[in-house]
């Protein structure tokens, strides 16, 4: 499917900017996104991959992974039916989510460019996504957060009365875009025309055996390390004065007066739910970064070793996405310079009037799916134009909170691992878009009324 929508984007491009005569701005807006697509996007993602990777390699060589795996089993063989339970993909899948959650965006590409290449040493069509894969990027792709921290941002700065009132339609929405995406995953993987010959087979290999399987580089999937020293009760009360440690830190953000301190001046206040989701988030890099290496040293492992070891696929993994990011942010880039979401928005306008869609979201509506730097725009436009505290700024909010750029994840996950045939995912994605909107309309339109 994405062969016809990269295929319909360029064709579309050409000819609305043949038809309105802004065939220049496309071919400008082509060769700038390719120059976008490799110093601006793949380039700095380097550093941020070799940083996550070489904290992953730690966590898994000291069995954190695997605990966590272990922990959340039941959940996880029912969305990844095909993945066995020690595989270091439940892993890292599992802190992709955490990440997304928790709204830490440099955390959670990385973490979920692992997981993809974890999952695909259990590949057996190498460039065919498996079924794993399409689920995993269906959860990717719906947008999991608890906060949306950017659209919170955007009404802050336009004097919103509570620029908090979207968190709790933000939770509703996301949450409905994601089961919809994971239930259509699972529905599509079904059908004949989706099915592969030799995945659907039924037999289940040992989890040992696919535990060890090479990867694409011919490198053997990273174990725990083979002699981990037991945990002694220096180690244990040392772990324990560090995580009181962030524990103390995380009152001192969350919860202020307990401590007998006042809240800093000129900072937002929330209260309840958000406020702790807040001190979580801002807390997570820096434990995640610490904690991971003192727990591994304490278990004996050469963390600097494996630290420089695990970074090193930073690098790899960044260029290898190069291609698969040119072709979608060109594709995109020509469609938007050409004046294409304006064409489809004035052409889908009457019916979207018919179905009591608020025809000013629809250009955002439209633009999400393809570009999160063009949809902060027009939902920058629309808060300045409308208020902030309106039901539109609100409605348009929560679904910026709710959904994500589905072509552009697509591009990077599936690139990063050489995918080129990605049976289900774009119709699992979309179709988590889809309700997510939905669900934002119909949920904002109760809590918020005539806003």
């Amino acid at each position: 499917m994405l062969n016809y929508i990269w295929l319909g984007l360029v064709v579309l491009a050409v000819v609305i900017g043949g038809a309105n005569g802004s065939l220049k701005a496309v071919a400008d807006r082509a060769f700038e996104m390719a120059k976008f697509a490799v110093l601006d996007t793949a380039l700095p993602l380097v550093g941020i991959m070799a940083l996550w990777l070489g904290v992953m390699r730690l966590a898994e060589r000291a069995g954190l992974v695997a605990l966590l795996a272990r922990a959340l089993h039941p959940l996880m063989r029912r969305l990844f039916p095909d993945v066995p339970a020690a595989h270091p993909a439940m892993g890292s899948m599992l802190m992709n989510m955490a990440a997304n959650m928790l709204g830490l965006g440099n955390a959670a590409t990385p973490l979920g460019l692992r997981a993809m290449k974890d999952l695909q040493t259990l590949n057996p069509h190498p460039g065919t996504a498996t079924n794993a894969m399409c689920t995993f990027l269906a959860i990717n792709t719906s947008s999991i957060q608890l906060i949306p921290v950017t659209a919170i941002a955007i009404l802050a700065a336009n004097r919103s009365m509570n620029p908090t009132a979207i968190v709790g339609t933000s939770m509703i929405a996301t949450a409905c875009a994601a089961t919809s995406a994971v239930l259509m995953a699972k529905f599509l993987e079904r059908l004949p025309v989706f099915r592969l010959a030799s995945a659907d087979t039924g037999i289940e290999v040992p989890a040992a055996g696919i535990a060890s399987s090479p990867d694409p580089a011919g490198k053997p999937a990273i174990k725990e390390a083979e002699s981990l020293a037991p945990l002694r009760w220096w180690g244990k009360a040392l772990l324990g004065a560090y995580l009181a440690f962030f524990g103390w830190l995380f009152l001192k953000q969350a919860f202020p007066e307990m401590l007998g301190l006042s809240v800093p001046e000129g900072t937002a206040n929330p209260v309840g739910f958000v406020r702790v989701v807040d001190a979580i988030s801002k807390l997570s890099i820096p434990f995640l970064l610490s904690a991971f290496p003192l727990y591994a040293a304490l278990r004996r492992v050469k963390v600097y070793e494996e630290f420089v070891d695990g970074a090193k696929e930073g690098f790899e993994v960044a260029i290898r996405i190069i291609p698969y990011l040119v072709a979608i942010l060109v594709a995109i880039g020509m469609f938007r310079a050409a004046g294409g979401i304006d064409v489809l928005s004035r052409a889908l306008g009457p019916i979207m009037q018919l179905l009591s869609f608020p025809p000013d979201l629809l250009p955002l509506v439209l633009m999400r799916p393809l570009s999160g730097s063009g949809t902060l725009g027009i939902f920058t436009e629309l808060v300045k134009n409308f208020g902030p505290d309106s039901l539109l700024a609100r409605t348009a909010g929560t679904i910026f909170g709710s959904t994500e750029t589905t072509f552009y994840v697509l591009a990077v996950y599936f690139g990063s691992v050489a995918i080129k045939r990605t049976r289900y995912a774009v119709l699992a994605g979309l179709t988590g878009d889809l309700v997510g909107v939905v669900a934002s309309i119909v949920v904002c339109r109760m809590m918020f009324g005539g806003g």
